[in-house]
C-alpha cells in the first residue's frame, strides 16, 4: 500500500510543477515548412544579436525565455533559407510565432556549421542516431526500394541476422528487449518474414531516433534500446503522394489537405495514407528462377501493409492526430531439400489510437499525448507432426507529457503513462508438453527530466523513471543520467547510465538463429527458479547500461566513439526444455553484454561517407539439459536434469564493419550513386554430434526384431551450447537512382540496385537432419520505378 502512496504523492507534486514558468517573458511556436506545413524538428531558434536560442522538437515546437521589448527571430537549419520575424513583448507576457522556412539552392558555410556545432554541444546525444528519409534513401536499396530496416543494419551497435526471417538484436538485447515505437504507440513486430523491409512508409516518416542504450526516462517497459518513429502530418497546402512499382511490390501513398488553412499556419485539417504489397512469392520464380535454387522454388513470402492519419491543426499550432494501421505478413517454411512445404507462419498487427498536441496560450508549456489501442496475433502451424501454435498481445496505452525549454538549451520534462495488456499462448514444444497461457495485466508509470546547460561547456541530463507492475504488485524505480563535457567545440566528451526493467516476455528462445515464432508474453506470477536453483525475488526483467564516448570533428569529419556495457542481471523466458507436466512454464538467467563501436561519417555538398566499426562480447547464462538426446529422461525432477551454463547466444557477432559512400552527379543532381560494403563475424551455432534411430530393442524382449523396427530420429548435440562459429558474412550492394523532371511539382524516379554484387553464399544455417546449408540471397538485381507528384 505504501508504494502506491508514495507513486500518487510523486504524481501529485508532478502535476505542482505545471505551472512553475507562468511569470517569465516568453516566445514561443512552431517552425514549418512553407511549401508543405509539416513542423520541422531540430532547427536552430536564435534570438537576432545574443545568445539566446533553442532547438526545435520533433514537432517543430520551441520555446524561450526572453528580455522584454523589440526582438528578432532567426532560425538556422542546413540546407534552408534562415527566416527573421520581428516583434515587441512586454515583460511577463508570453506570445505565440508561426516561422516558414524554405529549401535554398545555394549554402552558407558559416551557418551550417553553427547549427551542427550548437546541437552537438547542447545535448548529450549518447547511442541515438536520428534518420531521415533523405539519409535511407542514400543507402543501397534492397529491390529498389528504401527502408528503415535496411538502414538500421547500418547504425552502430546493430546486428541482423539475415534476409529471410531475420531480426535486428542492438547492443546484446534480444528483440523483446528492443521497444519500437510509432508516434509513441508500441508496434510488436515492425519486420516482414522476408528481413529487408519493414512495415513503416519511408516517406510517411518524419524521422527515427535509435536510441541503442542509456536512453532517458520518458522510455520504459524495455531492457536494450528504443526505435522511436515519428509519422509525417500531411501536406497541408496542396495534394501530393507517389506510387512505385518493382518485381517485389507495388507502394502507394497520398497526402493533402481535407480543409485547408485560410492563411498560412491557420487552422485546417490534412491526411495521410499509405499501402503496400508484395508479390515477392510469385516474381521470384518467373522473374529471378535462374539465380539460384532459392528463386527457382519462390521466396514464400508475401505481406500487405495499411496505414492511414488525419490531423487536425489548430490557429495556434495546437493538433490531434488521428490514426489507424494494419500489417500483415504471411510465410512458409520450406525444406531445406525437397523444398517442399513444412510449416505456415502467419502474423497480423491492427490497431488506431490518437496523439495530440497542445500549446496553453498563457503558458510556455508543450503538453502531449496518445491513447491507442493495438492487437497482434501469431500462428504458426507445423505441418509434419501437426503441431499449431499460437500467441497475441492486446491492449491500450494512454499517457500524457509536459515539456518546459528553459534558457541555455535546458529542458525540464515530466509525464504519466498507463497501460492495459492481454496476452496470450498455446504452445506444444517439441517434447509434445502443451502450454497454455492467458494472463491480464494494468502498469502505471511517471517520470521526470531535467536537463541543464552550464554554459557551452558542460551538459547535466539525470531522470528518473517509477514504472509500477500491478500483476506481480512490484513498483521499480529506475534513476538514469546523461552527462557532456566539451572541451572544445570540436572535441567532447559524454556518459550515460540507467537502471531499466520490463514485464514483457518472448515465447522465442534466444538460442534459436532461426525461429520464426516469436510471441509475446507478460512477467509470470508463479515461481521461477534461478540458475542457482533459488526462487526469484521478482518475476521481471531487469538489466543496467553504462556507456561512455567521445566526438571529435575534424575537417567535416564526424568521429564518434562509444564504449558501453549492459548487465541483463535477469532475463525470463518461456522454457523450451519442458520435458514434463511438473516442469516449470519459465526459467531465469542472466546475460552480460560489453563492446565498442567507431563511427566516422563525412557530408558536405554532393558527398557521404559513412565508416561504422563495431565489436561486441555478449555470454547469456541459462539452465540447459544434462542429458542428451533432448527427448530422452531418466529423472522427473528438474535438478538432476539441468546445469547452468553460460553460451554466446545466436546474434554475438563479434565484429561488424560497414562502409557506405553516396555520390550525387549531374547539374541539375539529379543522379544518385550509392555503395554499400558489410563484413561481420561469423554467428554461434550448437554443433551436431551425432544421429541415430531411437529404437527400444528390449521393449519384446530377446526376440524383438530390431532390425525391422523403425523409431524416431533422435539428434546428439556437442556439449558446449553454441561452441560453434558459421562462416564470415560479407556483402555488396550497389544502387543508381535517376530523376526526370516533369513539371515544377512532379518528378520521374527510375532506380537500379544489385544486392550481394559478387554473388557471396553467405550460410543463414545450416538443417540439422540433411546437413544442407541454407544461404542468405544470392545476387539480387532489380529495378524501381517511382512517380512523385
Amino acid at each position: 500500500m505504501h508504494k502506491r502512496i508514495g507513486l500518487l504523492s510523486l504524481l501529485f507534486l508532478l502535476v505542482c510543477f505545471s505551472g512553475f514558468a507562468q511569470d517569465k517573458t516568453v516566445i514561443k511556436g512552431f517552425v514549418y515548412e512553407k511549401a508543405t506545413g509539416e513542423p520541422m524538428p531540430s532547427i536552430l531558434v536564435i534570438l537576432q544579436g545574443t545568445k539566446v536560442g533553442v532547438t526545435t522538437d520533433v514537432n517543430g515546437y520551441f520555446s524561450m525565455q526572453v528580455p522584454p521589448g523589440p526582438y528578432t527571430l532567426m532560425t538556422v537549419l542546413i540546407g534552408y533559407d534562415t527566416t527573421l520575424v520581428t516583434g515587441n513583448i512586454e515583460a511577463g507576457q508570453v506570445i505565440s510565432q508561426k516561422l516558414f522556412v524554405s529549401p535554398r539552392s545555394k549554402t552558407l558555410k558559416d551557418v551550417e556549421i553553427s547549427a551542427a556545432a550548437k546541437e552537438k554541444i547542447t545535448k548529450v546525444n549518447i547511442g541515438t542516431t536520428t534518420v531521415t528519409p533523405r539519409e535511407m534513401k542514400l543507402l543501397p536499396s534492397a529491390g529498389g526500394e528504401p527502408d528503415i530496416a535496411q538502414y538500421l543494419q547500418v547504425v552502430p551497435g546493430v546486428v541482423f541476422t539475415g534476409d529471410q526471417g531475420g531480426q535486428l538484436y542492438i547492443r546484446g538485447g534480444s528483440t523483446t528487449q528492443t521497444g519500437i515505437l510509432l508516434d509513441g504507440v508500441t508496434i510488436y513486430n515492425p519486420f516482414h518474414s522476408i528481413g529487408l523491409y519493414s512495415v513503416f512508409e519511408t516517406d510517411a516518416i518524419r524521422n527515427v531516433d535509435v536510441m541503442t542504450g542509456g536512453f532517458g526516462a520518458q522510455y520504459g517497459n524495455r531492457t536494450s534500446a528504443i526505435v522511436d518513429v515519428h509519422t509525417k502530418d500531411g501536406n497541408k497546402n496542396r495534394l501530393a503522394g507517389k506510387a512505385s512499382i518493382s518485381p517485389l511490390m507495388a507502394r502507394a501513398m497520398l497526402e493533402g489537405p481535407l480543409m485547408k488553412p485560410k492563411k498560412e499556419g491557420g487552422s485546417g485539417i490534412s491526411f495521410l495514407v499509405s499501402a503496400k504489397t508484395s508479390f515477392v512469392d510469385k516474381t521470384s520464380k518467373s522473374i529471378y528462377g535462374s539465380l539460384g535454387d532459392e528463386f527457382k522454388h519462390g521466396l514464400p513470402y508475401k505481406f500487405t501493409d495499411v496505414y492511414g492519419k488525419v490531423t487536425l491543426n489548430g490557429d495556434n499550432g495546437s493538433k490531434l492526430n488521428v490514426f489507424g494501421f494494419d500489417f500483415d505478413d504471411k510465410a512458409s517454411i520450406l525444406n531445406s531439400s525437397t523444398f517442399v512445404d513444412e510449416a505456415d507462419y502467419h502474423w497480423n498487427a491492427v490497431g488506431g489510437g490518437a496523439t495530440f498536441v497542445v500549446t496553453p496560450g498563457n503558458s510556455p508549456a508543450l503538453i502531449d499525448g496518445k491513447f491507442a489501442y493495438s492487437k497482434y496475433k501469431v500462428t504458426f502451424n507445423q505441418l509434419s507432426p501437426d503441431i499449431p501454435r499460437s500467441t497475441g498481445i492486446d491492449g491500450f496505452e494512454g499517457g500524457i507529457n509536459f515539456s518546459y525549454f528553459l534558457p541555455h538549451y535546458s529542458l525540464f520534462k515530466y509525464g504519466i503513462e498507463v497501460s492495459g495488456y492481454h496476452t496470450s499462448l498455446d504452445y506444444t514444444n517439441d517434447f509434445s508438453q502443451k502450454t497454455v497461457i492467458d494472463r491480464q495485466s494494468t502498469n502505471a508509470s511517471a517520470f521526470l527530466e531535467y536537463r541543464r546547460n552550464f554554459g557551452d561547456k558542460f551538459v547535466f541530463d539525470p531522470s528518473i523513471r517509477i514504472q509500477y507492475y500491478s500483476k506481480i504488485n512490484k513498483l521499480s524505480p529506475e534513476p538514469r543520467i546523461g552527462v557532456k563535457y566539451n572541451i572544445t567545440e570540436s572535441v567532447r566528451l559524454k556518459a550515460a547510465a540507467g537502471m531499466y526493467s520490463q514485464n514483457i516476455l518472448s515465447t522465442k528462445s534466444d538460442r534459436d538463429i532461426v525461429n520464426f515464432f516469436s510471441g509475446y508474453l507478460q512477467s509470470p506470477d508463479e515461481t521461477i527458479l534461478n540458475t542457482d536453483n533459488k526462487n526469484i525475488s521478482t518475476n521481471l526483467q531487469t538489466a543496467y547500461h553504462l556507456l561512455g564516448g567521445i566526438e571529435v570533428d575534424v575537417n567535416r569529419i564526424e568521429f564518434n566513439l562509444e564504449p558501453w556495457y549492459k548487465n541483463f542481471t535477469q532475463n525470463i523466458e518461456l522454457s523450451r526444455i519442458k520435458a514434463f507436466a511438473s516442469d516449470p512454464n519459465f526459467l531465469a538467467g542472466y546475460g552480460k553484454a560489453y563492446g565498442v563501436d567507431l563511427s566516422a561519417k563525412y557530408s558536405h555538398n554532393r558527398i557521404f561517407l559513412w565508416t561504422v566499426f563495431s565489436y561486441q562480447h555478449v555470454l547469456y547464462t541459462t539452465f540447459i539439459p544434462d542429458s542428451i538426446p533432448y527427448n530422452f529422461y531418466n529423472s522427473t525432477n528438474i535438478t538432476d536434469r539441468y546445469h547452468k551454463e553460460s553460451y554466446p547466444p545466436p546474434f554475438d557477432a563479434r565484429f561488424n564493419m560497414n562502409i557506405l559512400a553516396a555520390y550525387t552527379f549531374g547539374k541539375k543532381n539529379d543522379l544518385d550513386v550509392s555503395v554499400r560494403f558489410n563484413l561481420r563475424s561469423p554467428f554461434p551455432f550448437t554443433q551436431t554430434q551425432a544421429f541415430d534411430e531411437g529404437i527400444n530393442a528390449s521393449s519384446n524382449g530377446i526376440n524383438s526384431p530390431y532390425t525391422q523396427l523403425n523409431g524416431p530420429l533422435n539428434v546428439y548435440y556437442a556439449s558446449q551450447l553454441n561452441g560453434g562459429r558459421l562462416s564470415w558474412y560479407h556483402r555488396l550492394d550497389i544502387s543508381a537512382t535517376k530523376r526526370f523532371r516533369l513539371s515544377q511539382v512532379s518528378n520521374l524516379e527510375t532506380t537500379f540496385s544489385i544486392t550481394n554484387v559478387y554473388n557471396r553464399d553467405n550460410i543463414f544455417y545450416v538443417d540439422r537432419v540433411t546437413n544442407v546449408r541454407v544461404y542468405q540471397l544470392p545476387v539480387f538485381p532489380s529495378l524501381n520505378v517511382t512517380w512523385n507528384f
